[in-house]
């Protein structure tokens, strides 16, 4: 039997390592327990993020990149630069009943987030068709899937999935503002008519997915158990590409 949806915030921004580790203790929760989980995080420095198959030969990442810190996902794709964005996570098990259709857990998250885009005034839509032609591109943001969220041609909210034993571990940046390092990627900011409401915006979106998941879902937090396991995880498994900038570091 599927547990009730569990809703993690996550207020404080950590590190790449950090936040791929904590993903993946997820799945394995969803995996062991059948628990699902929506979790949003932030990032605590402009980082990297390679898809699960992507070489991390510096030699194929664009020089503009070279400073940043770097972390491989659990889920395949192009490369994301995580910068001025919310980024999410569903983990769910394999009895959950989205755990038969991957591909409508995709389509749910992105359906419901443009509804309250569209809410707020910004003309949101699904891509609708593949371009195939994109796939070679390095960044997951010049990449065209159908299930993308866009503005005209603009991608603002892509997401990539990893399945383990019938589990399904899914997660995807929303763009809020163009990022220094990577300005032909505009966000929602760039796209609102009238000053927007983060908050307010946030908490619609939170909500909206969260009841399209399940409506019966409830607010939690890490337990003791996956916060260690993240812990051994981002040490075994995500600290290798990570260069964090000067300063304490945060998990």
């Amino acid at each position: 039997m599927t547990a009730n949806l569990r809703v993690i915030i996550e207020d404080k921004a950590t590190s790449g390592a950090w936040n791929m580790a904590v993903d993946e203790a997820l799945l394995e929760t969803a995996l062991e327990s059948n628990v699902p989980t929506l979790r949003w995080y932030q990032w605590n420095e402009p980082t990297l993020s390679l898809g699960h198959f992507q070489s991390e030969d510096d030699s194929t990442i664009d020089t503009r990149f070279a400073s940043l810190a770097k972390v491989r996902r659990l889920s395949g794709g192009g490369a994301i630069l995580h910068d001025r964005e919310w980024t999410y996570s569903i983990s769910i098990g394999p009895s959950h009943p989205l755990a038969a259709h991957p591909g409508r857990l995709y389509s749910l998250v992105h359906e419901t987030i443009v509804g309250v885009l569209r809410e707020f005034r910004v003309p949101a839509q699904l891509r609708g068709q593949a371009n195939d032609a994109l796939d070679h591109h390095f960044l997951c943001f010049s990449r065209g899937d159908a299930n993308d969220v866009v503005v005209g041609h603009h991608k603002i909210l892509g997401s990539a999935q990893r399945r383990r034993r019938g589990a399904i571990l899914q997660h995807g940046a929303l763009l809020l503002q163009a990022s220094e390092y990577a300005p032909e990627f505009p966000g929602i900011h760039e796209f609102c008519t009238s000053p927007l409401d983060e908050r307010r915006l946030f908490d619609t979106v939170t909500r909206t997915v969260a009841d399209a998941v399940d409506a019966t879902w409830k607010s939690g937090t890490l337990t003791d158990a996956e916060h260690q396991r993240a812990e051994v995880l981002m040490a075994d498994e995500y600290s290798q590409l990570h260069r964090p900038s000067k300063g304490p570091s945060s998990t």
